[in-house]
C-alpha cells in the first residue's frame, strides 16, 4: 500500500498527505475497525483520488453499509479529528456521488495472495483439532476453525523426493519420473510448475526451506520459478549458530525468512510464499534420542510435555508384525524401527522429542502469519496446509513410511480462505498432495495446465460441483532401494489394493477398511472379493 496520497487533477490537485500523517491515520483507522485497508481507485470529475484516499472511502463502505453519506457521518461520528485532510477528501467524492462513476475494486477481485506450508514426515492425526489429546497446535487449529479440513487427504508417493515433486507439477511419480536415485526432474515439467506459472502470470513468488527434487539446470530452474528462495541447507531438522553466538533451530529461521519476504511484499502484486519445513522429519545420521539427536526441537518448547507419558502405539502388539511377508520384516520400515521405538525409553524421549518439534513449528506458523496482519494482508491471503507423507511411529512394528498402508499415505491437510470462511468444517472427500498445484492456480485465477493429473479442490472448499468427485487414486513407490519394496495400488473410499510387484511371485494386499479398518487381515484369498480384486488389478495395470 502507498502511504501517501494525492489528488492529481482538479482543482485541490496539490493537496497531498506526508508519510508520517498517512502513516499515523492508517494506524488510527485501524486501530478503531480492527480491519486493515482494501485497495481500490476511484474516478469521479475528473479528481483521481490515489490509492490511499480510496481504500478508506472503500473500506468505510463496506463497515457501514448504505449510503456514502451515511458512511461519512457514522466514520466523523468516531470522532477521529486527526483525520480532518482525509475527511476533506471523502467530502469532495461525496458531494460528487450523486452524479459521478465511482469504479471500486473489492477484495475478492483481487488477485489473492498464497502461502503454503508444508510438513515433512507427518501423519494424520498429529494435531489438537485432529483430535490428539497431547499435542498443542493453536495456529493451526485457528486455520482449521475458520476453513476447511480435509479429513481424508493422501499422498500418492510416501516418500519426500516423489511426493515434492508431485506437489510441484501435479503429476504421480510415473509421470514426473523423479524420487531418489533418478535423474533431476525435467526442464518441461518444471516449466509446468505451480510456482514457474505464478511467476510467469505475475504473481511474486517465494520459496523457504527443503526443497527435497533435484532440477534439471538447477540454478536457472530456481531463478524461473522463484523471485526469492532460500534454500534450506540441511534436509533434516538442525541448529544454527548466530552471530552473537547463540543456536537458531532451523524452522525458527524458517520463520524468519518468511517473514523478511512478507515484509518486502506491496498490495501492487500478488505473492506465493511456499515454507517447506524440514521438521518433523527425523535425523537419520544421529540415532541419539530425543534433542540431542534423532529429534531437535526449538528452545521455545523444550519445557512441553515434560511429565507426559506418551500411549504405546495402537497397532503395536508383535502379532501384528509376525503377521507380515518377510519383505516386509525385513524392510527399512522394521531397520528404522530399532533406531527410534524399540524400548520405552527410547519411545518416550523420542515421542516427546517428535511432539515438540511440531509444536515448535507451529509457533513459527504463528509468527509468519502475524506479520501478514501487520503488512495488512490477512483477508486477502490464502493458507494452505499440508504434509509430504505420513509416518510410522512404532504401529506396525515399523519406522518410516514407503508402504500401502494408512498410516504412510495419510496426511493432514487445511485449507484457510478470509474471503470466504468456514466454521470448523470438514469434508471426507479425498484429496491428494497432486491436488495442491491446480487448487493454488485456479485461486490465482489461472488456467491448470492440461497435463496435471490433479483437480483443484475449489469446488470442495466452496461445496459448489462435488457430486462427480473422485471415489478412489492410484498409489506408489518406485525407488530403487533393495529395502524399501516397490508397489502400485489403488485406495477407494473402501478398498486398498496394493501389488508388490517386484516379489517373486508379485504379493498383493487387499483390504477392506469397513471390515477391517486398521488393514490387520489380508483378503486376497477370501472369495467373496474376487470380483473387486479383478477389478482393482486390471486398474492398477492399465495406469502404471
Amino acid at each position: 500500500m502507498r502511504f501517501e496520497g494525492t489528488i492529481s487533477s482538479g482543482s485541490y490537485a496539490n493537496m497531498t498527505l506526508s508519510k508520517e500523517k498517512s502513516a499515523e491515520i492508517r494506524s488510527n483507522w485501524e486501530t478503531i475497525f480492527q480491519q486493515p485497508f482494501k485497495i481500490c481507485k476511484v474516478v469521479s470529475y475528473g479528481i483521481d483520488v490515489g490509492n490511499y484516499f480510496s481504500g478508506v472511502v472503500l473500506a468505510v463502505c463496506e463497515i457501514f453499509p448504505g449510503s456514502l453519506s451515511s458512511c461519512f457521518n457514522s466514520f466523523y461520528y468516531c470522532k477521529c479529528h486527526h483525520m480532518k485532510p482525509l475527511l476533506f477528501v471523502i467530502g469532495i467524492v461525496l458531494s460528487m456521488s450523486a452524479t459521478s462513476c465511482i469504479k471500486t475494486t473489492h477484495v475478492k477481485d483481487l488477485k489473492p495472495n498464497i502461502l503454503f506450508f508444508l510438513i515433512d514426515d507427518q501423519t494424520k492425526g498429529m494435531t489438537s483439532c485432529e483430535g490428539h489429546p497431547i499435542i498443542q497446535t493453536p495456529t493451526i487449529d485457528k486455520l482449521a476453525q475458520n476453513g476447511i479440513r480435509f479429513t481424508n487427504a493422501f499422498v500418492t508417493t510416501s516418500i519426500c523426493a516423489a511426493s515434492r515433486a508431485s506437489i510441484l507439477t501435479g503429476l504421480y511419480e510415473f509421470k514426473h519420473n523423479f524420487t531418489f536415485g533418478k535423474p533431476a526432474l525435467e526442464k518441461k515439467y518444471i516449466k509446468s510448475s505451480y510456482p514457474y506459472i505464478l511467476k510467469e502470470s505475475g504473481y511474486q513468488t517465494g520459496f523457504i526451506g527443503k526443497l527435497g527434487v533435484k532440477l534439471e539446470e538447477q540454478d536457472s530452474s530456481l531463478k524461473e520459478m522463484f523471485d526469492f528462495c532460500k534454500l534450506s541447507p540441511r534436509s533434516t531438522p538442525h541448529f544454527e549458530e548466530m552471530s552473537d553466538g547463540s543456536k537458531r533451530h532451523s524452522a525458527e529461521i524458517k520463520g524468519d525468512q518468511a517473514i523478511e519476504f512478507i515484509n518486502s511484499q506491496t498490495s501492487n502484486q500478488p505473492f506465493c510464499l511456499s515454507i517447506s519445513f524440514n521438521a518433523v522429519h527425523a535425523v537419520d545420521g544421529n540415532k541419539t534420542p530425543g534433542n540431542d539427536g534423532h529429534y531437535p526441537y526449538p528452545n521455545s518448547v523444550a519445557k512441553l510435555y515434560e511429565d507426559i507419558e506418551v500411549p504405546k502405539p495402537k497397532l503395536s502388539d508383535p502379532i501384528i508384525f509376525d503377521k507380515h511377508p518377510d519383505f516386509l520384516k525385513n524392510s527399512m520400515n522394521r531397520e528404522r524401527y530399532f533406531w527410534r521405538w524399540d524400548t520405552e525409553e527410547k519411545y518416550q524421549i523420542n515421542m516427546r522429542a517428535y511432539y515438540r518439534m511440531i509444536s515448535g513449528y507451529d509457533q513459527v506458523m504463528e509468527r509468519v502469519i502475524a506479520a501478514l496482519e501487520d503488512r495488512g494482508f490477512s483477508n486477502n491471503t490464502i493458507i494452505i496446509y499440508s504434509a509430504d507423507n505420513g509416518y510410522y511411529m512404532g504401529n506396525r512394528g515399523f519406522a518410516g513410511k514407503w508402504s500401502h498402508y494408512e498410516e504412510s499415505l495419510r496426511v493432514p491437510m487445511i485449507v484457510f480462505d478470509p474471503r470466504n470462511p468456514r466454521n470448523e468444517k470438514s469434508t471426507e472427500k479425498i484429496a491428494l498432495n497432486i491436488d495442491i498445484p491446480a487448487t493454488i492456480l485456479n485461486y490465482a485465477g489461472l488456467s491448470i495446465p492440461t497435463s496435471y493429473q490433479g483437480q483443484s479442490l475449489i469446488p470442495i472448499i466452496e461445496s459448489t460441483d462435488s457430486e462427480s468427485w473422485r471415489d478412489w487414486f492410484f498409489c506408489e513407490h518406485r525407488m530403487d532401494n533393495a529395502s524399501i519394496p516397490k508397489f502400485v495400488g489403488i485406495r477407494s473410499e473402501r478398498y486398498v489394493y496394493a501389488n508388490y510387484y517386484e516379489q517373486n511371485p508379485p504379493y498383493e494386499f487387499f483390504h477392506d477398511l469397513k471390515e477391517d479398518p486398521d488393514q490387520l487381515d489380508n483378503f486376497m484369498n477370501q472369495s467373496q472379493y474376487a470380483e473387486m480384486i479383478s477389478e482393482f488389478r486390471t486398474k492398477t495395470e492399465s495406469i502404471k
